[in-house]
């Protein structure tokens, strides 16, 4: 594990060097993908991987509360009404993440994660001042709008520092990390939602300014981060790059690390200042039509199985096994714990043995594993830490799952649309499999019948079995592989020769 500062990366902004139209000859994605592990990459990881973990405290407090709500004197919510306000979060993070998706590319990687964590930090906040079903939902509207930014710009960043060796496992465990959020989440509301604490309808409000907070240390981590040089290079501003990838390699030297001398190869790039969105349409729905039916297949399979399953956690222990709302984040806690050990332990293979083969055996193994346990709560024979048991081992593979279709969706696309392609894919999926996810499973727990939920259940299944196919069939083997390698950018100037 390296020593060096990430300070070192900082570089003044070059503004003035910006030459759109010219073709740029540059190693930089070489000396990114050939430096080694060291504190600048656990910086980005800390600073930016962090939006997992936010994710996962919002949607696991929504769970959480979800008993709390019911009985909230303010509120009390139906379970139909508590899953309208999951919707509402998904639809909004559904929309924050193509338009946040589309000005990261245009605008640049750092300008919108520090916009989207700020939209974050206020809506969540406010969340916590609800006083009816349409304030809650548009809170939560808005929360959903900033995570929903934030995967974007995110995710598209730490794509373009990471080493490509390492690409998958990091991805899978920054997107895993979801995990630690919902944990933290959980054994908040354990506390919060003790009515001998706060009481019923401050326990929950205390609860949503947990997210706040740690947002709050999160805009202070960010500002040592550079833009990446990446977006740099392809938008007329190269020399801005070359400063911040030397004032990179420079950090790891100071620290004894030891770096390749010697030519490494090289991308040609024609500079742009943006990218049209019918060339962004055209490369989705033409150019790349193949990896866009497979990234929106697993998208949307692991939206609805995630989303409807997750967002009804809650009300099924609260409804069929009689867990008091005050315990429900005990239960949430191994249920956490497993799926953030799925990604943790299996990332490693999707860089050995690779993406295709490892996608669809998780896929596959989630949809099986949950018509299994779903069969055996149908026939009432779970208790609920049964119940907890097995849902801890289908999303230990759910969650590997789930975090590889954002890692296809993030590295099969050129550069240039990378966070807008994250959005379409994010949005569509979501949108489809994610909005009506827990709306419908709301309401299958509302009619009280083990069937009903069980026919849900079942539904999901298949849903990620079909998309196991879909990944072995038609995905992308790009492991170990650079990002232009896996996605030629669209900028891409070929020499005189015919060569790059």
């Amino acid at each position: 594990m390296a020593r060096s500062g990430a300070h070192g990366s900082r570089a003044p902004a070059a503004k003035s060097d910006r030459v759109v139209g010219t073709i740029v000859e540059t190693d930089i994605p070489a000396r990114l993908d050939r430096l080694p592990w060291g504190r600048f990459h656990n910086l980005v990881v800390a600073a930016l991987g962090i939006t997992w973990i936010l994710d996962g405290l919002e949607v696991t407090l929504a769970g959480a509360v979800a008993g709390a709500l019911k009985e909230s004197p303010t509120l009390q919510f139906t379970n139909t009404e508590v899953g309208l306000a999951s919707t509402a979060y998904l639809v909004g993070a559904v929309l924050g993440a193509i338009f946040f998706g589309w000005l990261t590319d245009r605008l640049g990687r750092k300008k919108l994660f520090f916009i989207t964590l700020f939209v974050y930090l206020i809506a969540t906040a406010a969340t916590a001042f609800s006083w009816d079903i349409w304030s809650f939902c548009l809170f939560r509207f808005l929360t959903g709008a900033g995570i929903g930014g934030e995967y974007t710009a995110i995710n598209s960043t730490i794509q373009e520092f990471i080493p490509a060796r390492v690409r998958g496992w990091t991805d899978l465990v920054i997107n895993g990390s979801f995990w630690l959020g919902a944990a933290l989440g959980a054994a908040g509301s354990v506390v919060l939602l003790n009515p001998a604490v706060l009481g019923i309808d401050m326990g929950w409000r205390a609860a949503f300014f947990i997210g706040a907070v740690l947002g709050l240390v999160i805009l202070f981590m960010r500002v040592w981060l550079p833009e990446s040089p990446r977006w740099l290079m392809t938008h007329g501003r190269a020399a801005e790059a070359e400063a911040i990838v030397a004032g990179i390699e420079n950090s790891f030297r100071s620290q004894g690390y030891h770096l390749e001398h010697g030519p490494l190869p090289k991308v040609r790039l024609r500079s742009r200042s943006h990218t049209p969105l019918s060339e962004v349409f055209d490369t989705l729905y033409r150019r790349h039509r193949q990896r866009a039916l497979v990234g929106l297949t697993l998208m949307a399979a692991q939206a609805f199985f995630y989303n409807a399953i997750f967002f009804t956690y809650a009300l099924v222990l609260s409804d069929f096994y009689g867990i008091a709302a005050d315990r429900l984040g005990l239960y949430l806690l191994p249920f956490a714990a497993g799926n953030f050990l799925g990604p943790l332990l299996l990332g490693r293979f999707f860089d050995t043995v690779g993406r295709k083969p490892m996608i669809a055996f998780t896929y596959a193994m989630s949809g099986i594993l949950l018509a299994v346990i779903g069969y055996l709560f149908q026939q009432g024979l779970l208790t609920a830490t049964g119940q907890t048991i097995g849902w801890m081992v289908v999303f230990f593979f759910a969650s590997a799952a789930a975090s590889s279709a954002y890692l296809t969706v993030s590295e099969n696309f050129p550069l240039e649309i990378r966070a807008l392609a994250i959005a379409v894919f994010y949005a569509v999926g979501t949108g489809i499999g994610g909005a009506s996810g827990p709306w419908v499973f709301g309401m299958l727990v509302e009619t009280g019948s083990r069937t009903s939920v069980f026919m849900g259940y079942l539904f999901g299944s298949a849903l990620m079995v079909a998309a196991a196919f879909v990944a072995l069939r038609w995905g992308v083997a790009a492991e170990r592989k650079p990002l232009e390698a896996v996605a030629r950018p669209l900028a891409w100037a070929e020499a005189e020769t015919g060569r790059v």
